[in-house]
């Protein structure tokens, strides 16, 4: 009976396995250079993709373990919720995986781990990082193009991706309809510069001994004393790899693509 289940459970890894294999399959290799800097990313293009249409673009960033100049680990976590067929037909969007490298950080951000959960210094002043630099002229680019809708600019990430998705919006406050960091942190005294431009689903594991919970509370606290009204799930259950859960929110993906920027700066005109 036991090498029964044994079996079951290593066919069910392997089909597993063999899906996961096939969405990434879906997302092409891609590198974005500029000068004498370059910036490994994949590209998910919607079925049928047409230039002369317009899709929502979603800019998706990566953990500190995805890091590399391999292409490929950057759709470790996330690549699924947007790549199988239901989703591409239900959300048809250009969605960009961008991958940081080993010696870098999206985030400006000095991470002490002499202990955990890691202690946090955000330096914003001091500018981007070379990646976050990229990814920056990376999302210029297709901003540029007639095929990216301009109402409809997304940006999520968890872990270290969680602190770019944060500066991302500090740093273009006027771009993104929405965002949904995950397991990640900011400077909550910079919120005031995005909190009523771009509506915020953030998540946490309220056992995350990485990235304590306290930083997500840290900035849904400052959201709504700048005015805001972010969306905020905490699960008592989940350590840092909330994002499992986060994915697995039947509401998440119609949340994001309900939000434009347009609706966004009447809101805000209207609230004046």
């Amino acid at each position: 009976m036991k090498s029964k289940k044994l079996i079951l459970l290593i066919g069910l890894f392997i089909l597993g396995q063999m899906a996961l294999a096939q969405n990434q399959e879906k997302f092409s290799k891609e590198v974005f250079v500029q000068g004498a800097d370059s910036l490994l990313f994949r590209q998910l293009l919607p079925k049928d993709f047409n230039p002369k249409k317009s899709y929502p673009l979603v800019l998706f960033l990566h953990g500190a373990g995805e890091r590399g100049a391999d292409n490929t680990k950057q759709l470790t976590h996330g690549a699924a919720v947007f790549a199988t067929d239901r989703i591409q037909e239900q959300f048809p969007a250009i969605v960009l995986f961008p991958q940081c490298p080993t010696d870098d950080y999206w985030s400006q951000v000095t991470v002490d781990r002499s202990n955990y959960p890691v202690q946090l210094d955000f330096r914003y002043q001091e500018g981007p990082t070379q990646s976050m630099k990229m990814v920056l002229q990376l999302l210029d680019t297709y901003l540029q193009q007639e095929f990216v809708d301009k109402v409809q600019v997304y940006v999520m990430g968890l872990s270290m991706g969680g602190m770019g998705t944060f500066e991302l919006i500090y740093r273009k406050p006027e771009t993104f309809a929405a965002a949904i960091p995950i397991c990640g942190a900011g400077d909550p005294k910079n919120v005031n510069t995005y909190a009523q431009t771009t509506p915020i689903w953030a998540f946490h594991g309220a056992q995350d001994n990485v990235v304590a919970p306290t930083q997500s509370l840290a900035m849904v606290n400052a959201l709504l004393e700048a005015g805001a009204h972010p969306k905020f799930t905490l699960y008592d259950f989940a350590n840092h790899n909330s994002w499992d859960p986060a994915f697995k929110e039947p509401d998440l993906l119609p949340w994001l693509f309900s939000k434009t920027k347009n609706q966004n700066t009447e809101k805000k005109t209207n609230e004046k």
